[in-house]
């Protein structure tokens, strides 16, 4: 393949990757306004987000075999309007049964859009000889960081929640439609039996795992640092997001440096200090109390993350006996376990003890990362 239309495809794929960011952080924003809106308890905010952790876990069952069959490009045009959807639905929803559906479906197309979105990655990390994967979810991250902060001007101005919500996911939805144009991967039916997803076992379950904690720890800070900054501290809806825009930031700082990093250290040795770090800066967070303290630790926090979920998606790419679609799904499928666990967990903690006590999981995570880090071999 010609080299300017791979370089087309990455700036294709940055796009792709900054729009699943962006209406990620969009919805995380607004966490907090889905809770007011529907005047959800903790425990009750817990539960709905189950059902988008859990129509998460169900797409992965097919995503891998539905990517390797009909291409990136079709399953990403589909999974993104049915993202947008979805995502526009949430503050309209009259009834908490509408939400919970609408959650669910959220969840099922955000899974098969991050399955196909990271699969064009890995093909055009593949197609161009050199370490990419790290700086487009750094993509992932500014589109976050991007989300979170047109939530709060937004706020600020007073626009009602549910006009941003169906403005921003419509505009979002187009671009990334026209980014598809120049993907460069495409269907391989002959190759379909090979993404089917099958029970991860041996280094993929491990890979999976470790993905899990990970995946609970950044989870957990995409759903509930707006509720802790404006319910535990008592700051405003717009400070709120601030923190949350601040953890998006410094995951997209640390990942535009993490292609660096991987070509300079061990991926274990990288995986190791990324883990202490986040858990070490949650843990201080969590014992100061304070709004400036807790916005500034966040970015610590987004550093340590930052580059977790790419170092494994790599590793599980270069596993043999199975295609990149489906391994990346398989390791997702488990890691998804996080995402199902970790936001009730989080919540019923929060309404036994406190929210500050709940978020204490997101240190545990951290440390189990830092801890299996010696997993990682390529």
């Amino acid at each position: 393949m010609p080299m300017n239309q791979i370089e087309r495809g990455l700036w294709a794929n940055r796009v792709q990757f900054f729009v699943l960011g962006a209406l990620m952080g969009h919805f995380g924003a607004h966490v907090a306004s889905i809770k007011q809106v529907h005047q959800l308890s903790d425990g009750q905010l817990g539960q709905a987000l189950l059902a988008g952790a859990c129509g998460s876990a169900l797409c992965l069952l097919t995503a891998g075999t539905l990517v390797q069959r009909w291409g990136a490009r079709r399953c990403l045009r589909g999974a993104v309007v049915a993202t947008g959807l979805s995502l526009s639905g949430m503050l309209l929803a009259r009834h908490v049964a509408l939400l919970l559906a609408l959650m669910a479906a959220f969840g099922a197309a955000t899974s098969l859009l991050d399955v196909a979105t990271n699969a064009e990655g890995c093909d055009i990390e593949a197609r161009a000889g050199r370490k990419l994967l790290s700086g487009l979810h750094g993509m992932f991250s500014v589109g976050g960081m991007a989300g979170a902060l047109w939530a709060a001007l937004l706020l600020q101005l007073a626009v009602p929640p549910a006009w941003q919500v169906a403005g921003t996911a419509a505009a979002l939805v187009m671009l990334n439609l026209g980014a598809s144009r120049y993907m460069v991967s495409a269907a391989s039916h002959g190759e379909a039996d090979e993404a089917r997803w099958r029970l991860p076992r041996g280094s993929l379950l491990v890979l999976g795992l470790l993905a899990a904690a990970g995946l609970l720890a950044e989870g957990a800070m995409y759903d509930w640092t707006v509720v802790y900054l404006r319910d535990a501290l008592g700051t405003s809806g717009a400070v709120a997001a601030l923190g949350y825009a601040s953890f998006c930031a410094a995951m997209a700082a640390g990942r535009f440096g993490g292609d660096a990093l991987r070509t300079r250290f061990h991926p274990a040795v990288l995986l190791r200090a990324s883990g202490a770090l986040a858990a070490v800066a949650m843990a201080v967070v969590l014992l100061i109390g304070h709004p400036l303290a807790t916005v500034l630790g966040f970015a610590v926090v987004g550093l340590g993350l930052a580059n977790v979920i790419p170092l494994l998606f790599i590793e599980a790419s270069q596993q043999p006996g199975s295609t990149p679609a489906g391994a990346i799904a398989a390791v997702t499928s488990v890691s998804f376990l996080g995402f199902v666990s970790g936001p009730p967990l989080v919540g019923a903690l929060a309404q036994a003890s406190s929210l500050r006590l709940a978020l204490g999981v997101i240190v545990a995570a951290a440390v189990a990362v830092a801890l299996g880090a010696r997993a990682l071999r390529h």
